[in-house]
């Protein structure tokens, strides 16, 4: 396997929280502290392309292409809905009493997950809220979907993950003490047979989601905190991201280390990665730090 950096993507003032794909597969929508929300063409990543802005700090950020519809999580608990066409008619509504730190569209419906230990289902027509539920006392820290299983997986500071139906957001199953810290990151395997998550304890785990979520590894996978997983589109990889400023490239189906992208060989980020994107274009690998910058990663297996 070898690793090549296509690019190096500046332009935030503050760290970089926040990725996703952008209007087609070839752009990538980065948010970040300085309240930027830039669109990136992969095909050309020189030059970002400001379009939004919000007046807090962005943890989140969720891009309904059908609807050219932003939906932002600030620091604060905000959810800033933003016409991509019409920036200035953001709706801002204050939810979550701590930050939003995941935000997906499911199922023609959007989910938060905040600070605050609140899981919220809300109308994308209306953009208001549905349903909100009480899973923990501590934050939520991001959560997967699986459309085969049609679950939700939440990752909370309690060290539990949740697992949601998530048609009717009952609580199907508790995997408690999950991490012996705060478990950040988690993310279903487009099989729908493996649960992967990252803790602040730096431990990479994988649960068995054919018998009833037994842990089938347990890996000192970083020096820090987890703090992202993607997979590849085709699903035979995944990535992890740390505060210890490495990515490592893992096999999903053998669990084995492939590949460890650092500053020193790879030219990686100088501060913690926060968020990975696995694009379908060119199955390019973008990472976001605390640098303030993106950088895009070729991966030739």
């Amino acid at each position: 396997m070898e690793i090549n950096k296509i690019a190096q993507l500046t332009g935030h003032n503050g760290a970089v929280f926040a990725l996703t794909e952008g209007e087609a597969k070839h752009y990538v929508i980065s948010g970040a502290g300085d309240g930027w929300i830039v669109q990136w063409d992969l095909i050309n990543p020189e030059v970002g392309r400001l379009i939004a802005k919000a007046d807090a700090n962005i943890y989140s950020i969720c891009f309904v292409k059908e609807k050219q519809l932003l939906i932002l999580g600030d620091m604060n608990g905000g959810m800033h809905w933003i016409p991509v066409a019409n920036p200035a008619m953001q709706k801002n509504i204050a939810h979550h009493n701590k930050g939003v730190f995941e935000i997906q569209y499911i199922e023609n419906q959007i989910f938060s997950a905040g600070g605050d230990g609140v899981f919220t289902k809300w109308s994308l027509e209306k953009q208001r809220t549905l349903e909100s539920i009480q899973l923990s006392n501590q934050s939520l820290r991001a959560f997967s979907f699986s459309k085969i299983r049609q679950e939700i997986a939440v990752a909370a500071s309690d060290r539990n993950i949740y697992i949601l139906d998530s048609n009717s957001l009952s609580l199907k199953t508790v995997i408690e003490s999950a991490h012996s810290n705060s478990v950040f990151s988690i993310a279903f395997s487009p099989d729908g047979k493996k649960l992967i998550s990252g803790g602040r304890d730096a431990l990479l785990k994988v649960w068995d989601c054919t018998q009833n979520f037994e842990c089938i590894s347990n890996e000192p996978a970083h020096w820090y905190t987890i703090n992202t997983i993607a997979f590849h589109p085709q699903g035979h990889l995944f990535a992890t991201g740390s505060r210890d400023k490495t990515i490592k490239i893992w096999d999903a189906n053998t669990l084995k280390l492939l590949k460890v992208i650092d500053t020193i060989k790879n030219g990686c980020h100088l501060n913690s990665i926060n968020s990975l994107f696995w694009s379908d274009y060119n199955y390019w690998l973008v990472s976001a730090s605390d640098d303030r910058s993106l950088m895009i990663w070729e991966i030739e297996e």
